[in-house]
């Protein structure tokens, strides 16, 4: 399988993709960083914009002496050893990659955290991976008092939203927090120091510089990036300097000439999920690029100034987030026109918003595929190649994919299978669990539990989530069928699909919907049903449907279909 004749994507690659990865640059992150900073030193790297009207950027020099000083901060002040772990629990904003870049050239290990967990999820995720350094945004400074008794957390480094813009007066300042909550929470008082990150960057820039970056190599952790969020437990994936490094080059040969250090990326998704942290944080920072950060896209209107004041060239987001943009009135009226394209991942995009970005923009939407455990990319479409609409696209460079059914034995070309993976961007395992690490990994390759077929150009199309499949009767139901099905109808935004069960058929298709309030008319269920048994066999259609206000979603926007599944076992567990 490691040959390239068992590749058969390697005509999609063209002229323009080489099929193997060329030799490293870097050996680790920390050096990339110290290396772009100086090379693009005058450029604008980050702006960060809030609804407001305010903004602040950060050129590349001053986030290399910013990401130096807290450097120093972390390995002489709070005493870290490299390989220490760090966690930082901010949404977008500038203060985000000078703790990020801090934390990899003082060699420690990063621990990317949701902003909005509860405590209990903080105090797991913090135990788990023995965090010992937390830089937290201030807006969700009431948590510490629960949770830093319970940690073996020694310092805490408080952030804003609007941290490292100008300076403006302290009630200006108020307002702006005043967009993400009403009033900032007092800070408990705390056994652990508490500094605000500009405090520590002054405590950092009067220690020694850290300058023993030649000895993080590409095998030691970067980032322990937790993971089953929506499916289960939460595990952390050890990514190593090489896996991200592995993947920002495949990123890059994919993207190609159509990627450079003039474009401007926007950044909605947040920098603490891996699809951001590689896509947008990383790649277009190597670039030279200017990343835009929105802090919050919710609601979506958020996003309107970042679009109508920058000149935007790419786009990454998920199938809600290209949704809602276009049912709004101003980016349907007026869409970006400097921009190239737009990157789809995290979730299957839907055909009709796909051909609907298409009309609305001129632009395509190319679809990828990736994990937390792969970095994350492990396939994309060929920009190059005409557009193949619900394909996510082919193998990148250097990565070898297979699929396989329940005894791990290749499946027949065309027939659904598990899709493996073989690459440099697949993680060393979970952290602290080797049993769950020797089930997802075996013999160097990552068992994704995701089903998918190949067609014979090598391209790829995911059927669904292993575990998500619905079996009515002995056949197999896929849920993004269904819900790719509902999405046609006009009259519906949002559509989510699981299985529930049934006395006859074993399980049965359930549907929840969520109506389109610019669409003309209400959504019925009789006119749901009506709709998939046109399109659908008859095992596919759901037999029950829930028409809701919201469907859940994870903070980039993922319907989750497991809540939806735990309402459906309480309901069902009552007699329902």
């Amino acid at each position: 399988m490691n040959k390239h004749t068992a590749r058969p994507w390697l005509a999609a690659y063209g002229q323009d993709i080489e099929p193997d990865l060329p030799e490293r640059a870097h050996h680790s992150l920390a050096a990339l960083v110290a290396t772009t900073c100086e090379r693009f030193a005058k450029r604008p790297a980050f702006t960060c914009v809030v609804p407001n009207g305010m903004n602040g950027t950060m050129r590349f020099a001053q986030l290399g002496k910013m990401s130096d000083a807290f450097a120093s901060y972390l390995r002489h002040h709070c005493g870290l050893q490299p390989g220490a772990r760090v966690a930082l629990q901010m949404p977008n904003g500038l203060a985000y990659p000078v703790a990020a870049f801090g934390v990899f050239k003082a060699g420690c290990v990063l621990v990317n955290t949701n902003p909005l967990y509860t405590p209990s999820e903080m105090i797991h995720q913090f135990n788990d991976s023995n965090a010992e350094v937390l830089v937290i945004c201030d807006m969700f400074a009431d948590k510490l008092a629960e949770v830093i008794p319970q940690t073996g957390i020694r310092h805490v480094v408080l952030a804003g939203v609007p941290e490292f813009f100008p300076r403006i007066p302290e009630t200006v300042v108020r307002g702006v927090q005043k967009v993400w909550t009403r009033s900032l929470p007092p800070v408990p008082r705390l056994d652990v120091p508490v500094l605000r990150i500009r405090e520590a960057l002054k405590v950092g820039r009067r220690q020694p510089a850290v300058t023993d970056w030649d000895s993080i190599g590409p095998e030691d952790l970067a980032l322990l990036q937790y993971t089953g969020g929506t499916t289960g437990v939460a595990k952390g994936a050890m990514l190593t300097h090489g896996n991200i490094l592995a993947n920002l080059d495949q990123v890059k040969a994919m993207g190609g000439r159509h990627m450079s250090g003039e474009d401007c990326v926007l950044t909605a998704l947040p920098l603490y999920h891996i699809f951001a942290f590689t896509a947008n944080l990383m790649t277009f920072f190597e670039l030279g690029a200017r990343n835009i950060l929105v802090p919050s896209p919710r609601p979506v209107q958020n996003i309107q100034r970042a679009l109508e004041n920058y000149p935007i060239t790419w786009v990454t987001g998920v199938n809600t987030l290209f949704n809602g943009l276009m049912n709004e009135e101003w980016f349907a009226a007026f869409p970006p026109k400097t921009l190239k394209a737009a990157i789809a991942g995290g979730t299957a995009l839907h055909h009709a918003v796909a051909e609907r970005w298409q009309k609305i923009t001129g632009t395509r939407v190319a679809e990828g595929y990736g994990l937390t455990e792969t970095s994350p990319l492990v396939s994309f479409n060929p920009l190059e190649q005409p557009a193949r609409i619900g394909s996510i696209g082919v193998p990148v460079p250097g990565t070898d994919v297979a699929l396989v059914d329940d005894n791990a034995e290749p499946v027949a070309q065309g027939e659904p299978g598990e899709l493996i993976v073989k690459g440099p961007q697949v993680m060393r395992g979970y952290w602290q669990r080797p049993d769950d690490t020797a089930k997802s990994i075996q013999n160097g390759w990552f068992f994704t539990g995701d089903v998918a077929v190949m067609d014979t150009d090598g391209y790829l199309t995911i059927v669904d989530r292993k575990k998500d499949m619905v079996l009515v009767s002995g056949f197999n139901v896929y849920p993004n069928e269904v819900e790719d099905c509902l999405a046609k109808l006009e009259n519906v935004l949002e559509a989510a699909v699981i299985a529930v069960p049934d006395k006859h058929t074993g399980e049965a298709v359930r549907a929840y919907v969520v109506q389109n309030p610019d669409a003309p008319g209400t959504v019925t269920k009789e006119e749901i049903i009506a709709h998939c048994r046109k399109h659908l066999a008859a095992y596919k259609v759901p037999k029950s449907v829930m028409i809701r206000d919201e469907l859940p979603k994870s903070p980039i926007g993922k319907i989750l279909r497991k809540d939806l599944k735990a309402e459906a076992r309480a309901e069902f567990a009552k007699g329902g």
